[in-house]
């Protein structure tokens, strides 16, 4: 049995409301940090991205190696709330940071991984590209800002795959994660970044849900034929990928797959409030 929680583990509310989540009314908008808690029978509880952690909120700017530069938060306009780490929001459903056996990563970004040293025994499962892209040298403004060796140089246990197995839905997936059932895999979708990659689960319905991590940051991005997407998102996944073509050609590819298999797939994204919201309740996507 597999039961998924999907939280909300950070909050930005860029300057431009609407322009950037299409709906608010008031100057200020609304991202999330959608993750994923799945409670599983014989492998403890794995969670899907971690948003902000605890030392993100305490101490976001340092001392020493600031955790979130100040340009990226003023940016952004992150609000940094305790109650909103996913280690606070797995105690308040009952558990124990131990509980937490595996960790998942979409991406390293600084808002994806904050939290991955509020689980010291978990295992980190994430793209080989990616962590030698994170923890490696860093040129360019964007790459010197979105990944955050001290979010990340406290995780004892890695775990690094490149693409192989059979295909998923078209994609190439890398099945089979050391110690984790056959029913949660890593689907690489380069171009937000080249290690980018999205978690897929099968539901005890038979049915995946795809969390698609950053390769689309928009609901109007999926579920009809021509894309849709606000302004400020649009520039911002601009700003962030390192392959316009590679992004494109994925989001093309999700987009497909969101409409010709949607009795089969379901599909989520990162940071759209009104996804998470509709995951949340349970609705359809």
């Amino acid at each position: 049995m597999m039961r998924i929680h999907h939280l909300n583990c950070g909050t930005d509310c860029p300057l431009g409301g609407a322009l950037f989540d299409g709906r608010s009314i008031a100057p200020l908008g609304r991202l999330v940090c959608h993750c994923l808690l799945i409670e599983t029978d014989a492998h403890g509880l794995v969670l899907v991205d971690t948003g902000y952690g605890l030392r993100d909120v305490a101490h976001p700017h340092g001392p020493g190696v600031p955790r979130i530069t100040r340009a990226w938060r003023a940016m952004l306009n992150i609000r940094l709330h305790e109650a909103e780490t996913a280690i606070r929001q797995i105690e308040a459903l009952g558990f124990r940071a131990d509980d937490v056996r595996h960790i998942v990563v979409t991406h390293l970004d600084f808002d994806h991984a904050g939290g991955l040293e509020d689980f010291p025994n978990a295992i980190v499962h994430v793209m080989q590209r990616e962590y030698d892209d994170a923890t490696g040298p860093h040129a360019g403004m964007v790459a010197r800002n979105r990944w955050r060796l001290p979010q990340l140089d406290g995780v004892q246990q890695w775990r690094g795959y490149g693409a192989r197995g059979e295909r998923w839905f078209g994609f190439d997936a890398v099945r089979d994660l050391e110690g984790l059932a056959p029913e949660i895999l890593l689907v690489p979708l380069p171009g937000h970044t080249w290690g980018h990659a999205g978690v897929a689960i099968r539901r005890d319905d038979g049915r995946w849900l795809l969390h698609a991590g950053d390769a689309y940051f928009y609901r109007g991005e999926m579920r009809q034929a021509r894309r849709r997407c606000t302004p400020g998102l649009r520039a911002y996944q601009r700003l962030m990928e390192v392959d316009a073509d590679s992004r494109m050609d994925n989001q093309a590819r999700l987009r497909r797959l969101s409409i010709e298999g949607r009795e089969d797939v379901s599909i989520a994204c990162a940071h759209d409030a009104v996804e998470l919201e509709q995951c949340q309740a349970g609705q359809p996507l």
